[in-house]
C-alpha cells in the first residue's frame, strides 16, 4: 500500500527532514519516492528504526561515492532536487559515526556551503534582481494585484533568506567547532 504526504522543507531543515523520515519509517512507512516540491511518498512496511540521511550534491554522482557508500551500508533510494536519499537500519550503525554520511566536520561544512552556494545566493540574487525592482515599481502604483503578487513575493524571500541563512550559518558553526 503507498501513501503520500505533503511536507515542505526549506534548505536548511534537511537535519528535520530526516528526523520526520525516521519517525515515518519507525510507524510501518517507508520513503520510496519524492516528488518536487513537497510530496513524499511511502510504501507499508514492518515497522523499523531507520536511520535517513541527506546529502547534497546538486549535480550527478560518480560510481565510485555511490559504492563507497553501500559499502558502508547506505540504502540508496533517490534524489530530489539536487538531494540524495540514503538509508540505513539503526541495528547496523554500530557506533554513532556509522549512522553518519560524512565521517569529518570538514565534509559536513562543504555541504552546507555547496547548500549556499548552489541554492541561497541564486535565491539572493532573484530576490534583489526580480523581486526588489517589482516591488519599488509597483509601489508607485495602486493595490493592484501585481502589486500585491509581488509584495506576497517579497515577504515570502525575506523569511526564506533571513529562515535559511541563519540555520545555515549555525549549522556551519556547529561543525566548525
Amino acid at each position: 500500500m503507498l501513501k503520500t504526504f505533503y511536507r515542505f522543507y526549506t534548505i536548511a531543515d534537511y537535519e528535520e527532514e530526516e528526523a520526520w523520515l525516521r519517525e515515518q519509517h519507525k510507524k510501518g512507512w517507508k520513503l520510496v519516492r519524492m516528488v518536487p516540491p513537497c510530496f513524499f511518498t511511502f510504501a507499508s512496511c514492518d515497522p523499523e528504526d531507520v536511520i535517513y540521511r541527506l546529502d547534497y550534491k546538486n549535480s550527478s554522482q560518480s560510481a565510485e561515492y555511490m559504492q563507497m557508500l553501500k559499502d558502508f551500508g547506505w540504502e540508496y533510494i533517490g534524489d530530489c532536487l539536487g538531494w540524495l536519499y540514503f538509508r540505513k537500519p539503526a541495528q547496523a550503525a554500530e557506533t554513532e559515526e556509522d549512522g553518519e554520511l560524512f565521517s569529518e566536520n570538514a565534509s559536513r561544512v562543504e555541504m552546507v556551503s555547496r547548500i549556499v552556494r548552489t541554492r541561497l545566493v541564486p535565491l539572493g540574487i532573484i530576490f534583489l534582481c526580480c523581486v526588489v525592482p517589482n516591488v519599488l515599481r509597483a509601489g508607485s502604483e495602486g493595490w493592484t494585484a501585481f502589486r500585491i503578487f509581488f509584495l506576497a513575493m517579497f515577504v515570502i524571500y525575506v523569511y526564506l533568506l533571513v529562515h535559511c541563512g541563519v540555520k545555515l550559518k549555525r549549522i556551519r558553526s556547529r561543525y566548525e567547532q
